[in-house]
């Protein structure tokens, strides 16, 4: 069944990455013109994944991640339009040069092939990834989590109908329905017939897709993002962030899991976070110090929370005596993903974004804005945290290749 639905991206790939720009345009505006009118359905849709995950007892922050609403799905339609308005990477030259011997080597961009994506249960994810994949000329097989399936299932059925009105084949997005690991597993077995496999979720997931893949994978990160409040920090500022950081959606990649406060600010700046915190009943992960000041409420944190994404109210916290315990703990325990200090020191940020090796480094901002939409990019297919091909939110050209063309008349060597 996988295999099947593997080869039926392929076969229609051939005809999608010759497609103009006008064609995949035309089939992602009437893809967002689909979402906006079968609102209704796709609420139906969403709201029977949404009970059945409550019963089976999914927590209230994955939830958030799984529902959608009337504004979501006028954000997924405004994301597909904006992606059908972005240049096209297709063809496009990187440049070109003249050899001595008068032949011209020009650089050129071009799809992938066919993209299988195996991911959690967010249904955005399906609409931004269908929009990704089109206008970059590439087939998409996708593999979503059990607890989205039934919206996933119409979102990918108003999306093989656009296709098919624009005069594309509507294999060029192909849904696996079969939410059985085996699926997964086969997928990631299909050399030949995937070129390029993204996985999208939490650490295990991630971590079983690059360890048994025989595809080629393109690692997006889980997130187990800090803030650093240094001690020439703006505290009304830093707890500002914090509590963003934290509790603006707990649930995504990008949300903080760990803060880390230096020393001599520390009996200051912890109630003042505790009290940002408060009203979204954060629970607090700490170190014997940090527990020592904030007292009732805290728990002794384990070495298991530094490391933990823990996709909810929970948050890890640790005093460390300045810059190099907080950039030593960041690189023991962090993702690669995003990392955030708050400080008016200029040197202590310039020494901070150099020695932190992630793909998202924060001065003063929130840790919440990794993200394709926010950085100009229409939307992601997920947030890269390796460093081969491309790092970071990735968009429209993350999904493409090279080639060279070379142009003579007749030159031998």
């Amino acid at each position: 069944m996988v295999a099947e639905l593997a080869k039926r991206c392929k076969t229609a790939v051939g005809m999608l990455s010759q497609a103009d720009t006008g064609m995949k345009n035309k089939a992602l505006e009437e893809y967002a013109k689909l979402l906006e009118e079968n609102e209704r359905r796709i609420i139906e849709e969403n709201k029977l994944d949404v009970d059945a995950a409550r019963a089976d007892g999914m927590t209230e922050s994955l939830i958030d991640r799984l529902m959608l609403t009337p504004k979501r799905i006028a954000g997924m339609a405004g994301c597909v339009r904006n992606i059908a308005a972005a240049n096209d990477p297709i063809g496009g030259s990187d440049g070109a040069i003249r050899h001595p011997n008068g032949m011209t080597i020009t650089k050129r961009r071009t799809p992938l092939g066919v993209i299988g994506i195996i991911y959690e249960a967010r249904p955005n994810v399906t609409a931004d990834v269908v929009a990704l994949c089109v206008k970059s000329g590439n087939t998409v097989l996708l593999r979503g989590g059990k607890a989205a399936l039934r919206s996933n299932v119409i979102l990918a059925d108003l999306a093989r109908s656009a296709l098919e009105s624009a005069g594309l084949p509507a294999d060029c997005v192909c849904l696996i329905t079969d939410n059985d690991r085996s699926s997964s597993v086969e997928m990631m077995g299909l050399s030949g017939l995937i070129d390029a496999l993204i996985p999208r979720g939490g650490k295990g997931l991630i971590k079983s897709v690059v360890e048994n893949a025989k595809v080629p994978v393109i690692e997006t990160g889980w997130g187990n993002c800090h803030v650093y409040v240094d001690d020439e920090a703006d505290l009304a500022m830093a707890e500002r962030i914090v509590t963003n950081a934290k509790c603006s959606r707990p649930s995504v990649c990008n949300a903080a899991e760990t803060l880390l406060v230096a020393r001599s600010i520390a009996r200051k700046f912890l109630p003042m976070a505790v009290k940002g915190l408060a009203p979204y009943n954060v629970r607090l992960h700490c170190c014997p110090e940090s527990l020592a000041i904030i007292g009732a409420g805290a728990v002794l944190a384990t070495e298991e929370d530094w490391e933990t994404e823990y996709n909810d109210f929970d948050l890890a916290v640790r005093v460390v005596a300045g810059l190099d315990e907080a950039v030593a703990h960041i690189t023991k325990y962090g993702s690669g993903h995003s990392e955030a200090i708050v400080t008016e020191r200029y040197l202590t940020a310039k020494h901070f974004t150099e020695r932190i090796d992630a793909a998202a480094v924060y001065v003063n901002v929130t840790t919440r804005y990794t993200d394709g939409e926010e950085f100009g990019l229409g939307a992601e297919m997920g947030v890269s945290t390796q460093k081969l091909h491309v790092r970071g939110p990735m968009g429209l050209e993350a999904l493409t290749s090279t080639k060279y063309v070379i142009e003579g008349n007749g030159q031998i060597r």
